[in-house]
């Protein structure tokens, strides 16, 4: 096989140490260097020192949990190819197992151009990444808090969650506050509703009358201290993420370009792509989209928001260039059936692996989306809801999403809404296309004719 690279290293990465396989093509054959590292920031800086000394092309290294990380900041910003590859595909042949003859295997396939590089975005991308992805881990630990909150009222016989529709919102917060410093009469607290909340006063009296105990203070206190320190962190990370795309702090408010930027209005290339092939777009504009620019075209996408929209950003950046084509994005993210067929039957329809972030905020866009009224998405997923339920025309409402973000970051044009209209017009073309090929089949030439015309 052709050799690619004549200096290249082969990296078998663990917690504690490290294995660094270099070949070097010479006069007299391919020789090997095998030297172990600890992984230790003064030993990483030797393997550095090592690899630039032998004039290294290209490292390789499989993606073991976060402990390629640290190799990986040490060697990216010293001019060699690096490549992150998925443990699965470089699997070794099975027999002995060393980490010398993993280091080897790996360096060998690089060797020889066998290896598939995975996605690792540049620095300022991977902190935001870091940055949405703990502020979705903090959100979802204040959901876990607000049932365990919601738990120790049942607890009490408080029914404050069967009247209030948000056990955290304005009236009830008031509600529990009041509890927590003595006040037990269930009309002064029912008193402490605002606005909608008023019209439930009756009800609230009988919600509002439990045993709330000593033991039930101390739980409620604790709970209600570590639900403000939650908001306190997401509104720290909302202003953070704001900050790194330069978007207004109020997460609330919508994207502003900025001054002097300009989305192009195309109406033809801007309308919904429907399944389209990415060689029969026209090409990318050379000028890259700025963080506000993109912004400004996710959010007008249904369900999608400023924060769902930095999800995307952090996940996916804004060039779109590195993914061939939507089949492609759709497959690493993990929103289309993977490819599972034995002797021409399909064994399984389920969605394969992908990135867990993206889809779960591609999730609920479409949750959010299916909702809305009047919108070629919302019509989209009620057609599918009919045949295949909830869940699942949920995730293909998600995969038709990622294809609209994909078509509109790479072209960077505006979303144009098509309304719910347009999948009767799409229907009635198939049928018609469907009745002609049938007749067509039995014999008959048909032409078709307008019933105004007739």
């Amino acid at each position: 096989m052709q050799m690619l690279y004549d200096r290249c290293c082969g990296i078998d990465v663990h917690k504690k140490m490290i294995v660094a396989c270099l070949l070097l093509v010479t006069a007299q054959g391919v020789q090997k260097e095998i030297q172990m590292f600890s992984t230790m920031i003064s030993d990483l800086f030797r393997l550095r020192d090592w690899l630039q000394a032998q004039h290294c092309q290209a490292v390789a290294m499989e993606s073991t949990g976060v402990y390629w990380k640290s190799i990986w900041n040490v060697l990216e910003e010293e001019g060699m190819e690096l490549l992150l590859c998925n443990a699965q595909h470089i699997k070794a042949v099975p027999g002995r197992k060393t980490d010398v003859k993993d280091a080897q295997w790996i360096a060998e396939l690089l060797q020889h151009g066998l290896l598939r590089a995975s996605f690792v975005p540049p620095r300022p991308q991977r902190e935001l990444r870091d940055l949405t992805r703990y502020r979705s881990s903090v959100a979802a630990d204040r959901a876990r808090l607000i049932n365990r909150l919601q738990k120790t009222l049942e607890d009490t016989n408080i029914k404050l969650a069967s009247v209030a529709t948000d056990i955290t919102g304005k009236s009830a917060r008031a509600i529990l506050e009041a509890m927590l410093v003595g006040e037990q009469d269930p009309e002064v607290l029912a008193d402490l509703a605002h606005k909608r909340m008023q019209g439930k006063r009756e009800l609230l009296i009988q919600a509002l009358q439990g045993t709330l105990s000593e033991h039930h203070r101390f739980l409620l206190q604790s709970q209600l201290r570590q639900l403000d320190f939650f908001d306190q962190q997401i509104r720290e990370l909302d202003q953070e993420i704001a900050r790194r795309l330069g978007l207004p702090m109020d997460p609330d408010s919508p994207p502003t370009p900025d001054p002097g930027d300009k989305l192009p209005t195309n109406e033809e290339s801007a309308s919904l792509p429907e399944n389209r092939s990415c060689e029969s777009q026209p090409s990318r504009p050379s000028r890259p989209l700025s963080s506000a620019q993109a912004m400004e075209i996710l959010d007008q996408v249904p369900g999608i928001n400023v924060r769902v929209g930095a999800i995307i950003g952090a996940e996916l950046g804004l060039c779109m260039d590195r993914f061939p084509d939507e089949a492609h994005l759709s497959s690493w993210v993990g929103v289309c059936p993977a490819a599972k067929i034995s002797a021409n039957k399909r064994l399984s329809t389920k969605t394969g692996k992908g990135n867990r972030w993206l889809r779960q905020a591609l999730i609920e866009a479409a949750n959010a989306a299916a909702r809305s009224k009047e919108t070629f998405l919302s019509a989209y997923y009620q057609r599918l809801r009919k045949r295949m339920g909830h869940k699942k025309a949920l995730v293909a409402l998600a995969h038709r999403i990622l294809i609209i973000i994909y078509h509109l970051l790479k072209e960077q044009q505006a979303y144009r809404e098509l309304g719910p209209e347009h999948l009767d017009e799409k229907a009635a073309e198939i049928a018609k296309r469907r009745a002609l090929r049938t007749l067509e089949h039995l014999g008959y030439d048909v032409t078709l004719q307008s019933a105004d015309v007739a």
